[in-house]
């Protein structure tokens, strides 16, 4: 967050301010999503149009040169910006009484809250090999906001790849995201099984993953149309109310696991995994 701030007159980009982290782009963004509860090109729009506001109540900037200075290409588009955030115009924001939106720096605070149970467990497992369907995106398009995952999964069942990954192994198809190398803006994204042995993956996408210990977190029972309803609740839970007070780390740059699957009785639910390691 200090980073942001001394930087903030910069283009910052989600791979600079990923870069004075432990994490890749995609773990770095995905992590500051689901405790922030919104992306990191969000939170820097919101810091740069209330600093805007503040420079227009008290000093006589002029708003060409706060668009600039803030990275629009245009007094049109920084208006537009500006008035989406704060419901007036920057001209209207130099009256005296004029209420504006204004997001302070963030600041994080663990809080103990205790009021409803989370089902976990920690789980080591070896190497093992995932086979399936692969789309890939960008960092700063954020899939988890703009749902393109839940896009991809229902075009891969329409589309019958889905229905030909389910006849290659038993079991139902899981998530899989961040298999990417450190410095990488794009990611991949897998719908997929666990290659078990003399498996056929002919014709799919096939990743190692390799050893490590998980944080497993479990959702109650669900509807079958409820499928993918807790998954982004899982992680966000997992995050910022878990991880913090758990006494472990996420390990850096290794990948996450949607899992989508039935108890031996047919009762659907999900699980997100994390890697971790200790403190």
């Amino acid at each position: 967050m200090t980073h942001i701030e001394e930087h903030i007159d910069d283009d910052l980009a989600l791979s600079d301010v990923s870069a004075v982290t432990a994490y890749s782009a995609y773990h770095f963004g995905r992590l500051f999503y689901y405790i922030a509860d919104m992306p990191l090109s969000g939170y820097i729009r919101k810091r740069k149009l209330s600093l805007a506001a503040m420079a227009l109540q008290s000093s006589d900037a002029k708003v060409v040169d706060l668009a600039v200075r803030y990275g629009y290409d245009s007094a049109d588009s920084f208006t537009r910006a500006f008035t989406k955030q704060h419901g007036v115009t920057p001209s209207a924001a130099r009256k005296p009484g004029v209420n504006l939106t204004i997001f302070p720096p963030l600041t994080f605070q663990i809080k103990i809250k205790g009021v409803q149970a989370m089902n976990w467990r920690i789980e080591e497992k070896k190497a093992f090999e995932v086979f399936g369907i692969e789309r890939i995106f960008t960092n700063e398009e954020n899939p988890d906001r703009e749902g393109k995952i839940s896009a991809f999964w229902r075009e891969a069942k329409a589309g019958g790849s889905y229905r030909r990954l389910t006849a290659r192994a038993g079991g139902d198809p899981m998530g899989f995201g961040g298999y990417v190398e450190e410095q990488s803006d794009m990611f991949p994204y897998m719908i997929c099984l666990i290659a078990g042995e003399g498996c056929d993956t002919t014709g799919f996408k096939v990743v190692q993953v390799p050893a490590a210990t998980w944080a497993i977190f479990r959702s109650g029972e669900l509807p079958e149309n409820a499928y993918g309803s807790e998954i982004r609740g899982l992680f966000q839970r997992a995050y910022s109310e878990w991880l913090p007070s758990s006494g472990y780390d996420r390990f850096p740059d290794r990948p996450d696991f949607e899992i989508y699957s039935r108890t031996d009785d047919g009762k659907f639910y999900e699980e997100a995994w994390i890697p971790i390691i200790k403190a």
